[in-house]
């Protein structure tokens, strides 16, 4: 199995369901609201991650909150496996899957705010092989095409409207041209499981990008949203702009300044011990499709994947968003400028794109992750496929991330759920602070 299965909640960013349970006066967190986070403990999250292994539907799970760049709150339940395991904790290792694109969109950001790329820049001046890209006719039934008449540019790959295709929701001729070129967004296990199958070898990042832009679009570049391979081709983009790898780039920009010690495109043998397995869900029952003892993430993969290709920890991608949280710096080390906190946490959507039909009707999409409007703006955030999702809500002052292992994400409510257990858990902390 060489890629992975995104579902409808997989591709849900932080939701801002704060209005919806009284927050809209919750602002930056006081000493007695430091207090009651750790009095109160999240009941609500607390019960239903307890409950969802307590049922056996997951091996383990934990949640990481935290009120602006305050220390968290790591709440876990269970274990890294249904077998002899250790207790899930903040250094365990998750498939971040999709939750891979935020950080990628902020490295974008980062080289955005250095002057060495813009936002509406065409693709081309960094991938002269997306100089002439075409567009399909009729993608259902055939690869006839025409020249598309607009550039794809740097917003489009960060906002999912480049009209670039996915091969875990393309349907129809493309998907088999993404397969024969070996255009896939990852890798899930060892296993050869069917849905799952893989296709030919891509020696490099370059060569991957190359390929695509032999490749006919789905749709006219700013026109439509759909969840595409953008965040994977940007990763290119950012090698040619800083003039490093793209993972020597997110290890030097992001990774090192905010002490990420456990975020790793390959696990090191050393670390196999922390890795949760991967779980497939059927018939109720959990199978395992990755151990971590010998997961697939042990091996040197192809090249790093900007839109799925990161294992880490809670503590570690907390840290990311507390970064974000903090307007670009943690702990006296500034990772980017708040100007760029604020562009990439925008909704950067072109003028008119159509998102009918779409995951993110009625929302907007910024740097590689959903973004809120009207009543939920201050939100951003993704998911990812095997069960993990995170996000901040910066007019709240609150983040919060969650992790477990199974697959596909849409069997469980989870992601969708998660951020109502915190809103709900903070709305009473805000009644308990009125009533002080």
């Amino acid at each position: 199995m060489r890629h992975d299965r995104l579902s409808a909640v997989d591709r849900r960013g932080f939701l801002g369901l704060g209005t919806l349970l009284g927050l809209g006066a919750l602002a930056a967190p006081s000493p007695l609201m430091a207090m009651l986070h750790q009095v109160a403990a999240w009941p609500t999250v607390t019960k239903n991650i307890h409950s969802y292994v307590d049922t056996r539907k997951v091996a383990g799970m934990m949640a990481t909150i935290g009120w602006g760049t305050d220390e968290p709150m790591n709440l876990t339940a269970g274990h890294q496996s249904l077998d002899p395991s250790p207790q899930v904790d903040q250094d365990t290792l998750w498939r971040l899957y999709s939750m891979t694109k935020p950080i990628t969109g902020m490295a974008a950001m980062m080289l955005i705010g250095d002057g060495k790329m813009r936002l509406d820049q065409p693709v081309a001046d960094f991938i002269p092989e997306f100089a002439d890209m075409r567009v399909l006719t009729d993608p259902a039934n055939s690869l006839d095409s025409v020249p598309a008449k607009n550039p794809i540019t740097i917003r489009n790959l960060l906002t999912h409207t480049a009209g670039l295709g996915y091969s875990i929701v393309t349907k129809g001729p493309l998907l088999q041209a993404y397969l024969d070129n070996g255009i896939l967004p990852g890798v899930v296990s060892r296993q050869s499981i069917p849905g799952f199958e893989g296709g030919a070898e891509v020696p490099s990042l370059d060569e991957f990008a190359r390929r695509v832009g032999g490749l006919p679009l789905i749709a006219e570049p700013g026109t439509k949203w759909s969840y595409s391979i953008g965040l994977d081709i940007m990763g290119r983009v950012i090698e040619v702009a800083s003039g490093m790898s793209f993972d020597a780039f997110l290890q030097t920009r992001i990774f090192d300044p905010l002490d990420m010690t456990s975020t790793f495109f390959q696990v090191p043998e050393s670390e196999a011990h922390r890795l949760a397995t991967n779980y497939a869900v059927i018939g109720g029952l959990l199978i395992p499709i990755d151990p971590g003892q010998n997961s697939i993430f042990l091996d040197k993969p192809a090249f790093p994947f900007g839109g799925a290709g990161l294992v880490g920890s809670a503590r570690d991608y907390d840290r990311f968003l507390a970064m974000l949280m903090g307007d670009g710096t943690l702990d006296g080390a500034e990772v980017m400028s708040r100007a760029m906190v604020d562009l990439g946490t925008s909704n950067l959507l072109p003028d008119g794109v159509d998102l009918t039909g779409t995951w993110v009707a009625g929302q907007g999409f910024g740097a590689g992750g959903r973004v809120g409007l009207g009543p939920r703006a201050g939100t951003y955030g993704w998911a990812g496929a095997a069960g993990t999702v995170g996000g901040i809500d910066r007019q709240r002052g609150l983040r919060a991330s969650g992790y477990t292992q199974y697959m596909p994400s849409e069997v469980y409510p989870f992601q969708g759920a998660f951020y109502e257990w915190v809103y709900a858990d903070a709305a009473a902390m805000a009644q308990a602070k009125a009533a002080a």
